[in-house]
């Protein structure tokens, strides 16, 4: 009769000593090598069902148990998942050598692990040696700045769009943030553009100078689209605001015709002697081609640059540029009679802008910004381009939310 069956009939075991729970370290220890086996030495479903059984027997293991089976399966590619999934997700310590290295997790299985459990957790997630796009989302979901400048630092890490979405959300309130999304190539313009109105100014610069487009042969592809559109005396509100993107001219000819200023730099003139008040300011950005909520975004913004891009784009020269700083009362100069280093530094912006790119740059402020804030009076009165899904995938729409929030 075995030992068990003994025990099973209430035949008395021998006191607990030294050696009690010997068998069950040494179960759980031939189980872990059983496990670590190599492929070519034991059947999926051989160790399938030992991976089972070792499962079972680490619920009831001690902390320094279940850190040396995620030691020897830490390079295990084989181990099975469910097993390696409780690893993951056990104490940081029994996690971490499985988390830094093990290649046997789909995206599947690191997505769910970020989702359910500890920052710490995620930060060795974000570290990995490669990170597919849907884990690096899910990694982004939470505003942690370690991990997402770890992510963000990574260079084995692929971000999906929406991903990139997440991260330009948490620049807004995570610092240092910016100036790490601007180095990945992920990064498109809508975001870009988005991001520039919290940026700091060298990267307001580098997305300027880098994630501007000039749209030249846009243009010209377009280029007798505008006679048709013209023809149809721009009756059709999808093909006037796609063309008002493109189109070369920025300033408003039709505005200059109505306004009580002779041009652009008249109303800038009377701005800088007399002070910009809202109506001054809003004329000022109808004789520039924008909409109010661009002009006003463009004059309420700290930095500057933003007026850098309006008179670059507008043709106004560089002396108007000064006179528009003036005019929002903001320092020309030192007591000591130098430049004021702000107003230097968009000096310096000014000069560096390309005209077609500061266009593009400023048509696409005004496309995107004035997204949310288009009156609908009557239903008549929408675009045709209102749809279920504009909301989901529009480009305007998502800068939009971006900038000023869902």
């Amino acid at each position: 009769m075995s030992a068990l069956e003994k025990i099973s009939e209430g035949e008395p075991s021998k006191p607990e000593g030294a050696t009690s729970g010997r068998a069950r370290r040494l179960l759980l220890r031939r189980l872990i090598d059983f496990v670590a086996l190599p492929a070519t030495a034991v059947a999926p479903q051989d160790r399938s069902m030992g991976g089972d059984i070792l499962l079972e027997m680490l619920f009831h293991a001690s902390p320094d148990d279940r850190r040396f089976c995620a030691e020897r399966l830490q390079v295990n590619k084989e181990a099975p998942r469910r097993l390696m999934r409780y690893l993951a997700m056990s104490d940081l310590e029994v996690a971490r050598p499985i988390l830094e290295v093990n290649e046997g997790f789909d995206a599947a299985d690191l997505a769910t692990i970020a989702d359910e459990t500890s920052l710490d957790h995620r930060l060795l997630i974000a570290q990995r040696k490669r990170i597919d796009p849907c884990v690096a989302e899910a990694l982004c979901q939470r505003e942690e700045p370690a991990v997402l400048k770890a992510l963000l630092q990574n260079r084995g890490a692929e971000i999906s769009e929406r991903g990139m979405d997440l991260l330009v959300q948490h620049s807004r309130t995570v610092e240092g943030l910016t100036t790490l999304l601007i180095k990945r190539l992920e990064l498109i313009p809508s975001q870009a553009m988005a991001m520039f109105w919290w940026a700091d100014g060298a990267t307001r610069r580098t997305i300027l100078q880098r994630q501007a487009a000039d749209r030249l042969e846009l243009v010209d592809l377009c280029s007798d689209v505008f006679a048709v559109a013209a023809q149809e005396n721009w009756s059709d509100p999808v093909a006037r605001k796609t063309l008002q993107l493109i189109e070369r001219r920025q300033r408003n000819r039709a505005a200059i015709e109505k306004s009580p200023y002779d041009s652009l730099e008249h109303a800038v003139e009377v701005a800088a002697e007399k002070g910009l008040t809202p109506e001054l300011a809003q004329e000022i950005g109808f004789l520039a081609g924008v909409k109010p909520v661009t002009i006003a975004k463009i004059l309420s913004d700290a930095g500057g640059e933003g007026l850098a891009v309006l008179c670059k784009a507008t043709g106004l020269k560089r002396p108007y540029l000064a006179r528009l700083w003036h005019a929002l009362r903001r320092p020309l100069k030192l007591d000591d009679g130098k430049l004021h280093p702000q107003f230097a530094y968009l000096s310096e912006t000014y000069e560096l802008l390309a005209v077609a790119k500061a266009q593009t740059t400023l048509r696409y402020w005004n496309w995107s910004l004035s997204s949310s804030y288009s009156p609908r009076t009557s239903p008549a009165a929408e675009d045709a381009t209102e749809s279920p899904n504009e909301t989901r995938f529009s480009t305007s729409r998502r800068t939009a939310q971006l900038v000023f929030g869902a």
